[in-house]
């Protein structure tokens, strides 16, 4: 299978997956292995792009290397406070 259609698959599995939606995820693809990169909010997306990846024809492997970067919500600190 020629790389650019590889890559092309790739690309459009993760635009379309709807847990990724709008992540700006990287990745490199090289004889069928792919590596993964960018940054997710849960472990539930890391896991979701990698499947999403898996399962395209001429996919030998994924190294996912997505970080996790929770979405915390912090309460007003005490300086936002008012008087």
């Amino acid at each position: 299978m020629a790389e650019a259609y590889l890559k092309e698959r790739i690309q459009t599995a993760l635009k379309r997956n709807p847990y990724l939606a709008g992540r700006n995820l990287r990745f490199e693809a090289d004889h069928g292995l792919v590596r993964l990169c960018g940054v997710v909010h849960s472990y539930f997306q890391k896991q979701m792009a990698q499947e999403a990846i898996r399962r395209i024809e001429g996919v030998q492997g994924v190294l996912n290397e997505l970080e996790v970067a929770p979405m915390f919500r912090t309460s007003a600190e005490p300086s936002d406070l008012p008087d």
